[in-house]
C-alpha cells in the first residue's frame, strides 16, 4: 500500500510540476519566515534564563518625577540594608554601563567591557567559576576577576590566579575566572570592585542617584513591603530634613520645590531584557513591541501559506476526482483515501520545512546584520519547535483536502460531474477572501510605516550635524572628588582644542556634555517661582550651539567676551520656559542646585533622544559654570570643511593618536549620522514590513492563481457553450472575473479596521508622527485589485482561447 501511494504520488508530481512547486515554495516561504522570529524569540527570551536568582533578584528604579525614571539610587540605602531590611539576602551597587578599560599583562593589552560592582556582584549573577569563587573575586578594590575569554586574551591560559594586570595606572590581582552561561543582562568580561572607594564619599547624600541597586530577596512576596521602606527613608531623608534645615514645615517646603515624593519600583530580573521599564542593564534592553510585531506577521504569512496549499490542493483536486472514485470501485475506504492524501501532504510538508531551513540557513548572516546578533540554527528547544510546526502544518494542510477528495461521489466523478457542496465553495472563497485581507493589511501598514520613518527622516531636528564631526573623547584617570582635577579636564580640553583648529580643514571645535547618538548625561530639579522642574543639564563650550545652527527664539548665544556667562548664565529651551509660564524670560532668575542663574536666552526646542522621546527641559550653560559636569563631557565636536575632509580626517586621527589616546582607536561619526542611530529600530520595521510585505503579496497571488484556476477548470463547459453561441471574448472576461473584484473587496473592508487601529496604536509611541489618511487605504485598494485583475484576467483570458470540440464533443 505504500509503495502504492508513493508512486501515485510521484506521478501526480511529474504530471502536475507547476502546482507541486507552488504548494513547497509557498509553504517553504510561510516556514522560514517562522523560523526567523522564532530564533529572534529564542534568543531574546533566552536572556537571564540560566540564572537561579532570576526570580529574586531586583533591580530598583527611581521615579523622580511623574516622566523620569531612572535605574540609578541613592548609595545612602546602604547602612540601612544592613541593619533594618531582614527581607533582603544581599544587595549590590553597581554602574549601569560597562566601561571600556584597557587591561594589560606583561605581554598583551586589550580593551575590555569592564563593570565596577560591590563584592555580592556573583551572588546577582552567579557564573561559572573555572577558577577561584564568588566570595573572594571582588573582596577588595585590588581584586579583579575576569572571563575565560579575557584570561586567554591576556594570558593565553586560564591558571591565572593571583597574576597581575594593569587598568590605567592600578595594579590589580586576578582572582578568580569564570565563565558565563548563557545570555546575561550584565555579561562583563571583567569585573572590579572600585566601588569600594566610592561608595564612602556619598555616605549621607540623599540627592545623589549615581548607582545601580540590585537586591536579592529572600521571598520575592516581600517586594511591596522592601519598596514601602525604602520610599519611607527617601521621604524622612530628602523632604523632612531638606525642609528642616530650611526653617519650613513640609507643606511649606513641597510647595516651594514642587518635590514629589520618589517612588521606588522593583523589578526582577527576570522581566529585565524585554518587560523592563527603562533600560538599566549593560547589555541593553530587548525590542518587546518590534519582537511581537515580527512574530504577529510571521504567523500570518504562515497561515496564508497554509490557505495557499489548501486551495491549491482543492484545485488540482478536479484532475484526481476520478482516481478517487476508481479507487473507491476498487474497494478503498473513506479513511485509506484520507490517509493516503494526508501521507502526500507530509511528504510536501517535509521537503518544505527542508527547503525553509536552507532559505534561513543562506538568509541568516543578513538577518543577523538586520538585527545586530548572532543567531544560528541549533539547540533542543528549536528542534521541538521545528517538530511542532511539522505536526500543525501536516494537520491544518492535510486534513481539509484530504476529507474534501475522499468526499467525491462515485457514481457522479466516474460520469464527469465534479460539481461540489456549496458549503465546501464558500470556505474555499472565504479562505481567498481571509488572503485578500492580509494582504490589504500588509499592503496599507507598509505604507503607512514607509510615510512615518519617511516624514521622521524630513523632519527639521532642530540642528544642522551633516558638516560637523561627533568624536569619542576618553579623559584622563583622575580623582573625580578632587575639584582641582575636575577643573583641570576642562583645560586640558582647551588645550586640545587650540591645537586641533589648527589643523587644516578643521573650522571649529567645541564641546558639550551629551551626545546626539545617546542623549543627555545628567538631570536635576530647578526652579522659577513656585515651579520646580525636572530638566537635563546641557554643559557647553563657546560656539557649540551656534556651530550646530542651533537656533534661539530670543535672547543671546553665550559669548567668551562676556565673563559672567561662564559664571552664572543660563540658557533655557522652550519645553522649560513653557513649564516656567514666564511671557519675557530675559534676565530673569532660577535657582539650580542652591545657584542663581540668569537667563541670556531662550534655544529653540530640539530633540536629542529619538523620535518616540518628548523635548523634556533643559538649562544651558558654559562648563566652566560647573565644573563636575566636565568629567561628563566624552565627545568633541569638530566642524570641517567638506571640500578638504580627505586629508582632514587623517589628520585628525594622526593627531588624536600622538596627543590623546594612542591605545583607543580613534572613533568617529557626523553629528546627522549618530542621530540617525535612534532611528534604526523604525527603518529595520519599515524594511522588514516591505520585505513581508512582498512576500505575502506573493503568496496571496498564489493562492488567488490557484482558485481562478479550479473556477476557470469547472465552468469550461460553460465558457464553451457560451462561445458557441457568439459570446465575445471581452464579455467572459468580465463574467470570469466579477466575483473575484467582489472577493478583493470584501477582503479589503474586513482589513480597514484593523489596519487603521493597530497602525494607530503603533504610532501613538511617536511624539512626532503623521496622521492616518485615505490616502493609504485607497493606495491598497488600487494596488491589490490591479494584482488581482492581472493574475484572474490572465488565467482566464487562457480559458477563452481553447478548443471548445475538446469540452462539447460528447453532449
Amino acid at each position: 500500500m505504500l509503495q502504492n501511494w508513493i508512486n501515485t504520488f510521484i506521478f501526480h508530481i511529474k504530471n502536475n510540476k507547476f502546482f507541486t512547486a507552488l504548494n513547497v515554495l509557498g509553504l517553504s516561504i510561510g516556514i522560514a519566515g517562522l523560523i526567523f522570529s522564532i530564533l529572534y524569540w529564542n534568543d531574546e527570551q533566552s536572556y537571564n534564563d540560566w540564572n537561579p536568582n532570576k526570580d529574586v533578584v531586583f533591580q530598583s528604579l527611581s521615579q523622580v518625577s511623574p516622566t523620569n525614571i531612572w535605574a540609578t539610587n541613592v548609595v545612602t540605602f546602604e547602612d540601612y540594608f544592613k541593619t533594618d531590611f531582614k527581607e533582603l539576602e544581599s544587595y549590590c551597587y553597581l554602574d549601569t554601563w560597562y566601561n571600556k578599560k584597557i587591561l594589560r599583562s606583561n605581554n598583551k593589552k586589550g580593551i575590555f567591557k569592564t563593570i565596577d560592582a560591590q563584592k555580592t556582584f556573583f551572588e546577582m549573577f552567579p557564573f561559572h567559576f573555572i577558577k577561584g569563587n564568588s566570595k573572594t573575586a571582588l573582596k577588595d578594590k585590588n581584586c579583579i576577576a575576569i572571563s575565560k575569554e579575557t584570561a586567554l586574551n591576556l594570558f593565553g591560559d586560564v591558571n591565572v590566579l593571583g597574576k597581575t594586570i594593569t587598568n590605567d595606572d592600578r595594579k590589580l590581582v586576578v582572582t578568580a575566572v569564570y565563565e558565563i552561561p548563557g545570555k546575561s543582562s550584565l555579561a562583563p568580561e571583567a569585573v572590579v570592585n572600585f566601588i569600594a572607594e566610592r561608595v564612602p564619599t556619598e555616605k549621607d547624600n540623599w540627592g545623589n542617584f549615581n548607582l545601580a541597586l540590585l537586591l536579592k530577596l529572600k521571598n520575592p512576596k516581600d517586594k511591596e513591603k522592601v519598596i514601602a521602606k525604602m520610599e519611607s527613608l527617601l521621604y524622612q531623608n530628602r523632604t523632612v530634613r531638606w525642609a528642616k534645615q530650611e526653617g519650613l514645615t513640609v507643606a511649606e517646603w513641597e510647595k516651594k520645590n514642587g518635590d514629589e515624593k520618589i517612588k521606588i519600583f522593583l523589578e526582577p530580573l527576570k522581566d529585565a531584557r524585554l518587560h523592563a521599564s527603562v533600560d538599566g542593564y549593560a547589555e541593553g534592553k530587548g525590542n518587546y513591541q518590534f519582537l511581537m510585531i515580527m512574530m504577529g506577521l510571521s504567523l500570518l504569512i504562515l497561515i496564508l501559506s497554509l490557505f495557499n496549499y489548501i486551495n491549491l490542493a482543492t484545485a488540482n483536486a478536479i484532475k484526481r476526482a476520478k482516481e478517487v472514485g476508481v479507487r473507491k470501485i476498487a474497494g478503498a475506504s473513506k479513511s485509506n483515501i484520507v490517509m493516503q492524501f494526508i501521507f502526500e501532504t507530509l511528504i510536501i510538508t517535509t521537503f518544505s520545512i527542508l527547503l525553509s531551513l536552507v532559505i534561513v540557513e543562506l538568509s541568516l548572516p543578513f538577518y543577523n546584520n538586520f538585527l545586530e546578533k548572532q543567531l544560528n540554527i541549533n539547540g533542543a528547544s528549536f528542534f521541538y519547535e521545528l517538530l511542532l510546526i511539522f505536526i500543525i502544518t501536516v494537520i491544518a494542510a492535510g486534513i481539509f483536502p484530504a476529507l474534501y477528495i475522499s468526499n467525491f461521489e462515485t457514481s457522479k466523478v466516474l460520469k464527469g460531474n465534479f460539481e461540489r457542496s456549496k458549503s465546501g465553495i464558500w470556505l474555499r472563497n472565504g479562505m481567498l477572501i481571509l488572503q485578500f485581507s492580509i494582504a490589504s493589511f500588509f499592503i496599507i501598514g507598509s505604507y503607512i510605516v514607509y510615510e512615518q520613518v519617511k516624514f521622521l527622516s524630513l523632519r527639521d531636528l532642530g540642528f544642522k550635524g551633516d558638516q560637523v564631526l561627533e568624536i569619542s573623547y576618553r579623559k584622563p584617570n583622575i580623582d573625580f572628588n578632587d575639584p582641582k582635577a575636575v577643573r583641570g579636564l576642562y583645560t586640558r580640553y582647551e588645550t586640545l582644542k587650540e591645537e586641533i583648529t589648527k589643523i587644516k580643514g578643521v573650522s571649529k571645535v567645541s564641546t558639550g556634555a551629551f551626545s546626539f547618538s545617546g542623549g543627555g548625561t545628567s538631570a536635576s530639579t530647578f526652579s522659577y517661582h513656585d515651579e520646580s522642574i525636572q530638566g537635563q543639564n546641557m554643559a557647553v563650550d563657546y560656539g557649540m550651539l551656534e556651530m550646530l545652527k542651533i537656533k534661539l527664539t530670543e535672547g543671546r548665544y553665550l559669548d567668551s567676551r562676556i565673563s559672567s556667562d561662564s559664571i552664572n548664565s543660563v540658557l533655557v529651551n522652550e519645553t522649560a520656559l513653557k513649564m516656567m509660564k514666564e511671557k519675557n524670560p530675559i534676565g530673569k532668575i532660577v535657582d539650580w542646585n542652591e545657584k542663581k542663574f540668569k537667563i541670556i536666552g531662550v534655544v529653540k526646542n530640539f530633540n536629542l533622544w529619538g523620535p518616540k522621546a518628548e523635548i523634556p527641559p533643559m538649562l544651558f550653560f558654559h562648563l566652566r559654570t560647573v565644573d563636575w559636569l566636565n568629567a561628563n563631557v566624552n565627545r568633541i565636536f569638530v566642524k570641517v570643511n567638506p571640500a578638504e575632509i580627505e586629508n582632514t580626517l587623517p589628520s585628525l586621527e594622526n593627531f588624536w593618536r600622538k596627543n590623546i589616546d594612542a591605545d583607543f582607536p580613534f572613533k568617529y561619526d557626523f553629528v546627522d549620522k549618530a542621530y540617525a542611530k535612534n532611528y534604526k529600530e523604525f527603518i529595520d520595521q519599515r524594511n522588514l514590513f516591505s520585505l513581508l510585505n512582498v512576500l505575502v503579496i506573493l503568496i496571496a497571488l498564489f493562492g488567488l492563481f490557484a482558485l481562478a484556476s479550479y473556477s476557470v477548470q469547472s465552468r469550461m463547459k460553460e465558457i464553451a457553450i457560451r462561445k458557441t453561441l457568439g459570446a465575445e471574448t471581452n464579455v467572459l472576461l468580465k463574467e470570469l472575473s466579477k466575483q473575484y473584484i467582489l472577493f478583493c473587496l470584501i477582503g479589503f473592508l474586513i482589513a480597514l479596521f484593523p489596519a487603521y487601529y493597530l497602525l494607530n496604536k503603533w504610532l501613538e509611541d511617536f511624539v512626532f508622527r503623521i496622521e492616518i489618511s485615505a490616502y493609504p487605504f485607497l493606495f491598497g485598494f488600487i494596488a491589490l485589485l490591479s494584482l488581482t485583475l492581472i493574475v484572474v484576467l490572465s488565467r482566464t483570458y487562457q480559458a477563452t482561447k481553447v478548443d471548445v470540440l475538446k469540452y462539447l464533443k460528447y453532449e
